[in-house]
């Protein structure tokens, strides 16, 4: 794995045992009181060394800092609360969180997000509230995003770059209670269906649904997605692009192609089969006609023979 995916297991194995020796005074300019580190405002630009190793709360708002050391943040394994609002992160990765299980709130909104990689949650099957909002670059979430965050109950997805959801990625939160998705710019396409479908169905709250609304295509935009899902459904159904109609052209020409293949090659066998039982028909009548022509020849000679015999011929 690259660098740039993040660290290996083994750097994670020996970050832990480090951890052993360290981390146990109070970040220079923050304020810990018990089992808890206050580094709001503190224009940190990068992660604070020496959190002490028992802490359940960690407030790092309203700094600079880009990116989460996954070596430094793992060795917290009591913590339940993580606050990462208004900061300059761009990118979250598999390991990021991988040694964190307890985490129950994790704030990242007010970043630069760009790209969360498909498995950054996976270990935070405690998870309770997520707030990735106001992330304007984060024009993608893969479907593997929340796969094992069983116990998401709110889910803030507001003011991102997002135009689509894949329906899959919602699939293992059956505990998801409230749902934020205002201020995007849905793409409200036929790929968008099966989210919108799931949107009515899954008795979600949604306290901004007015304002989570299409922006596309220009027949649906303004409609809020949490009531689109029956329009959408129509025009998918009845509706056919420039691309639908090439595929019934084509279709239509390999029948049609098919179909004169099949009649010229059904003509051929039926010309075939006539000519043959036209040739048998002949072959047949000329057996015949050979027949009585041997039959005349023998009544003839049979003739011959009794005349020259001296026997007298009768009329």
């Amino acid at each position: 794995m690259s660098l740039a995916s993040g660290p290996g297991p083994g750097w994670l194995l020996f970050s832990f045992g480090m951890g052993l020796v360290s981390g146990s005074k109070c970040p220079h300019n923050c304020v810990c009181q018990t089992q808890e580190v206050i580094c709001t405002g503190r224009q940190l630009t990068a992660y604070p060394t020496d959190i002490p190793l028992n802490t359940r709360r960690l407030f790092l708002d309203n700094n600079r800092i880009t990116y989460l050391p996954a070596m430094n943040l793992g060795l917290l394994s009591d913590l339940v609360y993580l606050d990462c609002k208004n900061n300059l992160i761009r990118e979250v990765m598999d390991y990021t969180f991988v040694g964190i299980f307890k985490l129950i709130y994790l704030d990242l909104s007010f970043n630069n997000l760009t790209l969360i990689s498909p498995y950054s949650f996976s270990v935070l099957s405690n998870l309770v509230q997520l707030n990735i909002s106001n992330n304007p670059h984060l024009s993608f979430l893969h479907k593997y995003t929340f796969a094992n965050t069983t116990s998401l109950r709110h889910l803030d997805l507001r003011n991102t770059g997002l135009q689509i959801l894949d329906q899959d990625a919602f699939h293992h939160l059956i505990t998801l209670r409230t749902l934020y998705l205002s201020g995007n710019p849905w793409n409200c396409n036929c790929s968008f269906l099966d989210f919108t479908i799931y949107l009515i169905v899954s008795h979600l709250d949604h306290p901004d649904d007015q304002n989570a609304t299409c922006v596309e295509p220009t027949e649906l935009s303004g409609w809020p997605i949490t009531r689109v899902g029956n329009p959408l459904r129509y025009m998918c159904i009845t509706h056919l692009d420039r691309q639908d109609y090439i595929f019934l052209l084509l279709i239509g020409f390999c029948i049609f192609a098919a179909g004169t293949v099949a009649a010229w090659l059904t003509g051929v066998c039926a010309v075939l089969c006539e000519n043959a039982r036209r040739k048998a028909d002949e072959d047949e009548a000329e057996d015949e006609v050979g027949q009585r022509l041997e039959v005349s020849r023998r009544i003839i000679q049979n003739r011959n023979e009794s005349v020259h015999d001296g026997f007298p011929q009768l009329i």
